[in-house]
């Protein structure tokens, strides 16, 4: 007789997951087909932007100027070509003055202007053989994307003498956010595929391999249906819809994995179904949900940020978390029920020639490394450390910069237009600053502001005022690149000049300046929430002081690979022309962010997988060396297939023609592949026998604590002798 066969050992939650499962999975598969109805079309309402702070004194500047001054703020660049003649010849001339009329009538576009109008040699290519006409297209994100739809084909090629390209960075972006939905499909029929290969050589059958995939896409489409209901509310970038594929794929699994693997492994005890749900939900069900909350927490910080990039993330990465293991909780449960024995039909193992990931020879092997690696701790510890601290080591160098058009694959129009434009136009048109003066002033106070301007260090030149009303602005072209750093500093002296008016500095560089302030300034807050409520979730988990703290410091190191390898590949250019993208310098300054938040939830996903199982092994044994063993023996290869399951969806989404996106998939791959390979594997098991039974210590308080709040897989802490619990060594 064992313990899992009585009454309470099946009921509640597993009786209630399990009372009706026909209906169940009946009313999910109405709910994900209601789903797929809400979330269509959710990505031609997403945005390509939000990396500004809205509070920011540019963001304010910027809205006054496209208010105030529509022609200050062109986002529309019609490159004219005008071939082997001149752009001033008559015929180019006339064709060209034609095309800024008629883009001057068209509906939302105002603020229109020409080299043929103003003859300013900023507007004119160094060698004569192109121009810009310059416009603004007015309204939201969506309706910017709808007049570029409308009037793009009116403009686009050939008009006469000329040829026109379309550039700006409302081109840029909606040419961004076409090329991420198309390679977000590609990702999905890259990754699905391989993903179910992947599944049936860990799990032998393939009715247990698509279990974890079934849950995967339930969670996809329901996020989906999440973010399109956001956007009634609120602004939400098209890069979440990447990181929806990549978590709702990869968790599902990984919770999927670890459930079904669990109800099999009870299963070969000789548990009848019900009573091995009951004894999986027990105890892999708890660590599903300490994982998914831990995720949750990591993705949630981001709210704190006040970019609406960085927020979008938190409402996708929180809500295919939460339904990726409400899925696997309630869904996967009565899936199983029902299926029973036949969770290992259609067994395939042999068409691999290889053993399931269930087999003892696996879990051999992984008790046989562990044990290796305790009996070597010193070793494994310090060298593992220096390993990581040596890969993370460019990191030290990182530059941040601005998504621009150097996102965009080579042969994008847009990236064409921009690429032009740098290269042969003086003073690079849009790179500016402009200074928004308010409150009035008179032309000799103007006169003379414009001369202590000039006088800056690092000012090339000083176009302006144009006045309207007690309105005024200024346009200060910065000596070399648009956001190298003479040109940060002179947004810092532009905003410390004193001036008779209230003066605001906006431009591509005084942008920067105000996100690189608005993340420092909120990082430290954000960083602080997930460190707490990780230790809080972990010790409620353990019971132990020592391991949340280890589990923080752990997972952060696992990151610094990816950290080493962002910069030096996507900052420093190695390995572009094999990863098929062009270094602009600098990385994008939220994405660092956004990949910490991410990658270090999902390395918490994995170390609690782990640690759960040693807690289990050594609430039953009370032997600290054996349960480290234990638990590496029957979660390594467990970890290691999810990780790799995860890294193949991962780099199907690196695979983008966008570099952000190209940078999050591959860097987060490599993050997944360090813990699992690295970290969980030798760091971890070598520090835990270095710290010994005082891993698991706990002050009296905090462990009448755990008794009464904690949670962790076997049996409840209540029923756990008080002489294991109190062991401080």
């Amino acid at each position: 007789m064992t313990e899992v066969d009585s009454p309470p050992r099946v009921g509640r939650w597993t009786r209630v997951v399990t009372a009706r499962p026909r209906l169940s999975l009946l009313v999910a598969l109405l709910l994900t087909a209601l789903a797929v109805v809400a979330g269509s079309g959710v990505a031609d309402r997403l945005g390509s932007g939000g990396w500004e702070d809205p509070a920011a004194e540019s963001t304010y500047a910027t809205k006054a100027l496209e208010r105030e001054f529509p022609g200050s703020q062109p986002n529309l660049l019609l490159l004219v070509g005008s071939g082997r003649a001149s752009v001033d010849d008559p015929a180019v001339a006339a064709a060209a003055r034609r095309l800024t009329t008629r883009l001057a009538a068209e509906k939302g576009v105002t603020g229109v202007g020409s080299y043929w109008q103003s003859a300013s040699p900023a507007l004119r290519a160094a060698d004569g053989h192109e121009a810009l006409i310059a416009a603004r297209i007015t309204g939201d994100e969506n309706a910017m994307a709808e007049t570029l739809d409308r009037i793009a084909p009116r403009y686009r090629g050939t008009h006469g003498p000329v040829q026109v390209k379309l550039g700006g960075i409302v081109a840029v972006r909606h040419e961004m956010q076409t090329i991420i939905k198309e390679d977000l499909t590609r990702a999905e029929l890259i990754a699905l595929p391989i993903t179910l290969v992947l599944l049936v050589m860990v799990f032998g059958s393939a009715v247990a391999a698509l279990l974890p995939l079934g849950i995967g896409i339930v969670a996809i489409l329901g996020t989906n249906a999440v973010l399109r209901g956001l956007t009634a509310f609120t602004d939400v970038s098209v890069f979440a819809l990447n990181l929806t594929t990549a978590l709702g794929l990869g968790l599902a699994i990984d919770y999927a994995l670890f459930i079904v693997r669990r109800y099999r492994e009870e299963l070969a005890a000789g548990a009848d179904p019900l009573t091995a749900v009951s004894t999986t939900l027990r105890t892999a069900g708890r660590t599903v949900l300490f994982s998914a909350l831990t995720v949750a927490v990591s993705l949630a910080a981001m709210m704190a940020f006040p970019q609406y990039f960085l927020r979008s993330f938190a409402y996708a990465g929180i809500a295919v978390v939460l339904l990726a293991a409400a899925a696997a909780l309630v869904l996967l449960p009565a899936a199983l029920v029902l299926l029973g024995p036949r969770v290992n039909a259609l067994d395939l193992r042999r068409l691999f020639r290889r053993r399931s990931g269930d087999g003892p020879a696996e879990g051999a092997a992984w008790a046989r490394a562990a044990s290796l690696v305790m009996r070597r701790a010193p070793l494994f510890a310090l060298g593992t450390t220096v390993l990581l601290v040596v890969l993370g080591l460019p990191f030290l160098g990182v530059k941040f910069g601005t998504a621009d058009d150097r996102q965009l694959p080579s042969a994008a129009e847009s990236h064409v237009v921009q690429q032009h434009i740098r290269e042969g136009f003086p003073g690079s048109p849009g790179g500016g600053l402009e200074v928004l003066a308010e409150g009035g002033a008179t032309a000799s106070q103007y006169a003379a502001y414009r001369q202590r301007v000039s006088s800056l260090p690092g000012v090339a030149r000083v176009d302006g005022p144009l006045v309207k009303g007690d309105a005024a602005y200024f346009t200060v072209q910065p000596e070399g690149e648009a956001v190298d750093d003479p040109a940060q500093r002179l947004v810092g002296d532009l905003r410390d000049l004193r001036a008779p008016f209230d003066t605001k500095v906006t431009g591509t560089a005084a942008v920067l300046v105000d996100t690189k302030h608005a993340i420092a300034e909120r990082l430290p807050w954000a960083a602080l929430f997930i460190a707490v409520v990780t230790l809080l979730l972990v010790f409620l988990l353990t019971g132990s002081v020592l391991i949340p703290l280890q589990a923080v410091v752990l997972n952060a190191l696992s990151l610094t690979a990816m950290f080493g390898a962002v910069v030096w590949v996507f900052q420093d250019g190695h390995l572009s022309g094999a990863l098929g993208f062009a270094s602009s310098g600098s990385i994008e300054t939220t994405l660092p962010v956004l990949m910490f938040c991410v990658a270090f939830g999902l390395s918490m996903d994995y170390g609690v997988f782990l640690l759960s199982r040693i807690k289990e092994e050594y609430d039953r044994t009370g032997d600290h060396d054996a349960a480290v063993r234990h638990g590496l023996q029957r979660t390594g290869g467990l970890i290691t297939a999810a990780a790799v399951i995860l890294a193949v969806v991962m780099v199907a989404i690196g695979n983008s023609r966008v570099t952000n996106t190209k940078m999050l998939g591959l860097g987060i791959a490599l993050a997944v592949l360090m813990d699992a390979m690295v970290v969980r594997s030798l760091l971890v098991p070598a520090i835990m026998r270095l710290t010994g039974r005082a891993t698991w210590w706990a002050p009296a308080p905090l462990r009448r604590f755990h008794r009464r709040f904690g949670l962790s897989e076997g049996e409840p802490a209540a029923a756990q002798e008080p002489e294991k619990e109190s062991a401080p060594v």
